[in-house]
């Protein structure tokens, strides 16, 4: 999906870890069945990467286990 336009405002959180100083932040779009919509927060009007659940719980834990396997 390359249409951020189509996913309303609202819909876009940031994660609570995230700096308001305008640091490497993603944003992802809540209640979208079926998809985890993700954007890079500088950049609001960009690109929209779409992974599907398990895919968006595996980069999750990835990040959180600092990379590691």
């Amino acid at each position: 999906m390359n249409a951020p336009q189509l996913i309303p405002n609202n819909a876009w959180r940031m994660s609570s870890y995230s700096q308001s100083n305008g640091g490497e932040c993603v944003e992802i779009a809540v209640g979208i069945p079926g998809i985890v919509p993700v954007r890079d927060s500088k950049n609001p009007s960009g690109p929209v990467l779409t992974l599907t659940p398990a895919a968006w719980a595996d980069f999750v834990a990835y990040a959180v286990g600092g990379g590691a396997p």
